[in-house]
């Protein structure tokens, strides 16, 4: 039987669990910044609007623009999905081929706001991100202070644990669930964008699985041989280290390049030697996962272990409330920051819970 037990996955903190805190009390303690890695060029058929939502789901928003404009839902594109309790600021594209420009002020109520409108020649496309920006409040915190200081300072030194956060496995880790179902009993889903987000948790817990072992035998920072290394600031620049060496060590504390771990495929192992091994080990009980990743035709990649937090600040608001500010790179989550500092209740996730027991 398999367990998907998110929060059961080791810290690497040996202290976190000595602060608690509480996050998103209110939409307003959570605010997210999407920066693009371009500007849109200022002319063509695409309207591109960046809106500022509140407690809003970003798929529902989409269809929700694409009605008002009176274009087809899959006219309107956007780069990633953004928290719904939250307040978040995101791009999206309209195709307005042919057809005029509705008046976006129209659109807005208290929860969006058009912050920008301006015209590019394509479609905004699903990861075409360069990376978030966080501002969180954390409420009704506990323990030392001091401890809460060490571990800011550890994580703003030495980065954390580059897990897959929990809400990638959707509720209850239902998405893992119906990987097993898909993988295992051959209950396939209909529709094509659950297959997506099913195909992905099942990779993202793979790679957990193997971060989670190195947590455990403290390399998820250091270098094995035959690791695969991740030259930082790009998304597929690797080399594999076929031996230990101290360039590549002191290299890796710079934080210049990050030791990964396996996002499954079809196609040989990138990895070697004593990271290979380490690997199939922890996978042995997972190859049915594996084979069925393959047939899918996913392709091998590698994922960095860790995750750096740049322009990582923080401030104590009072005794009993922090702000933190950061900014993460595509792919990476906040949530998988705060469980190195401290246990952190989700009232999100309170909220979510309330909802679904009114609508039973």
């Amino acid at each position: 039987m398999k367990h998907f037990d998110y929060l059961s996955l080791p810290r690497q903190s040996a202290t976190a669990a000595n602060c608690s805190g509480q996050l998103r009390e209110k939409a307003v303690y959570f605010e997210v910044e999407e920066h693009l890695p371009f500007s849109p060029e200022g002319e063509g058929s695409h309207v591109w609007l960046y809106v500022q939502k509140t407690d809003t789901n970003t798929d529902w928003l989409a269809q929700e623009i694409a009605r008002f404009a009176g274009v087809s839902p899959v006219a309107v594109g956007y780069a990633g999905l953004k928290d719904r309790h939250a307040v978040t600021s995101q791009w999206f594209s309209v195709n307005l081929q042919g057809l005029p420009e509705p008046d976006w002020l129209a659109f807005e109520n208290e929860q969006i706001k058009i912050i920008k409108a301006v015209r590019h020649s394509k479609k905004l496309k699903r990861g075409a991100l360069a990376g978030n920006r966080f501002r969180l409040r954390l409420t009704h915190i506990t323990g030392d202070q001091a401890i809460w200081e060490q571990n800011l300072q550890t994580i703003a030194e030495q980065g954390v644990p580059n897990y897959f956060a929990e809400q990638r496995f959707g509720h209850f880790g239902n998405n893992l669930k119906k990987a097993e179902q898909w993988f295992t009993e051959g209950i396939e889903p209909k529709k094509r964008n659950q297959r997506s987000i099913i195909i992905s948790a099942a990779r993202s817990w793979l790679f957990n699985l193997v971060l989670a072992q190195r947590i455990r035998q403290h390399s998820w920072n250091k270098m094995l041989e035959g690791d695969v290394m991740l030259l930082a600031g790009t998304r597929a620049s690797y080399f594999v280290a076929e031996t230990k060496d101290a360039v590549l060590e002191q290299r890796i504390i710079d934080m210049d390049i990050h030791p990964t771990g396996p996002l499954w495929g079809k196609g040989e192992a990138i990895s070697k030697a004593e990271t290979l091994e380490l690997e199939h080990s922890v996978l042995t009980d997972w190859q049915d996962w594996q084979l069925q990743l393959e047939k899918l035709g996913l392709t091998q990649e590698r994922r960095a272990l860790r995750l750096f937090p740049q322009q990582f600040k923080w401030q104590f608001i009072n005794e009993t409330s922090l702000l933190l500010e950061f900014e993460l790179g595509p792919g990476s989550y906040a949530t998988a920051v705060l469980r190195e500092l401290a246990e952190i209740q989700d009232m999100s996730q309170k909220i979510s819970t309330v909802s679904v027991s009114l609508s039973e």
